[in-house]
């Protein structure tokens, strides 16, 4: 009774140590790279914008990645929204459920909702998106390596061509794409980076901030310390 009670007590602490992780790629970190994130802005319009929303937001935030309001307009929008407006899509959410199935996530938190111990949600989306092959028992005629069964098809196959399972269940890349492997890549990496920019685009200047801040908390530190055995010096 006394083994049996054990078990039962270790078995979750059992169960979670024999589980496998996804292996995640590391994604590039562009945040300091406008160039790059305007790259993946553009990319999110013309690929993802049409079934996933952006819907915390809005156009004239994307000034931040250096653009002027004219380009913006002349690049990222094709559609009669004004620049002052959400990133939204036209389709209901009753109306994607009814053709897809379930209804496209908005992806404007994306990345900081696919955060986990098995690395970041930068890291996941990055492998997501490059992990995608051919299958023809799904009705997409796509599957994902990292996730099973996914309904969404793989928008981005043009660039990257179509791959397959090995033998060893390795992806093989079967016909080429438009971009070579590595350009490839780096379009991936700039797309993510924009996910992750949208998540939190102040975080550049909170992380700025929170530096000058602890300096001034160190610099104060040092006074107060001066200040404390100047008072204190003739009292004993």
């Amino acid at each position: 009774m006394k083994k049996l009670l054990m078990a039962l007590l270790f078995a979750p602490i059992v169960a979670l140590a024999s589980g496998v992780g996804l292996h995640l790629d590391k994604a590039p970190d562009v945040q300091g790279d406008k160039a790059a994130l305007q790259s993946g802005a553009r990319t999110f319009v013309n690929y993802c914008l049409n079934c996933h929303g952006a819907s915390f937001v809005r156009y004239s935030r994307l000034a931040d990645l250096g653009l002027s309001e004219q380009q913006i307009k002349d690049n990222l929008m094709f559609t009669a929204a004004k620049i002052g407006e959400p990133m939204r899509i036209a389709a209901r959410p009753d109306e994607q459920k009814l053709w897809f199935g379930a209804t496209p996530p908005d992806l404007t938190l994306i990345a900081r909702a696919r955060a986990s111990e098995d690395g970041s949600g930068a890291d996941w989306l990055y492998t997501y998106l490059r992990s995608f092959y051919v299958d023809e028992k799904r009705p997409t005629g796509w599957n994902n390596v990292i996730f099973a069964n996914v309904g969404m098809p793989h928008v981005l196959w043009q660039m990257q061509g179509l791959q397959v399972l090995n033998k060893e269940h390795k992806l093989e890349l079967l016909v080429p794409g438009t971009l070579s492997p590595a350009e490839y890549d780096k379009q991936v990496a700039d797309l993510v980076g924009f996910l992750v920019w949208m998540g939190e685009p102040e975080a550049g200047f909170r992380k700025h901030l929170g530096f000058a801040v602890l300096a001034f908390l160190v610099l104060l530190f040092g006074l107060s310390y001066a200040l404390k055995k100047a008072y204190w010096k003739d009292v004993r």
